[in-house]
């Protein structure tokens, strides 16, 4: 089971990690991203490394 976490205290929204999920799992909500599909990750890790505020962590 693969956790995906979002810190919304130093998430600014900028959806980078939107642009670069290959299978959708973040949306923005109220200026914050949100992990809505992470059943559906995919363990690449490219959200957490170009994250510019390293807000995200995949956690395995």
């Amino acid at each position: 089971m693969v956790e995906v976490k979002v810190n919304s205290e130093s998430c600014d929204g900028c959806g980078t990690c939107v642009d670069t999920c290959p299978v959708e799992v973040f949306e923005i909500k109220d200026d914050k991203s949100v992990p809505v599909k992470p059943d559906e990750c995919l363990v690449c890790r490219a959200c957490e490394v170009q994250c510019p505020n390293g807000s995200i962590e995949i956690i395995e």
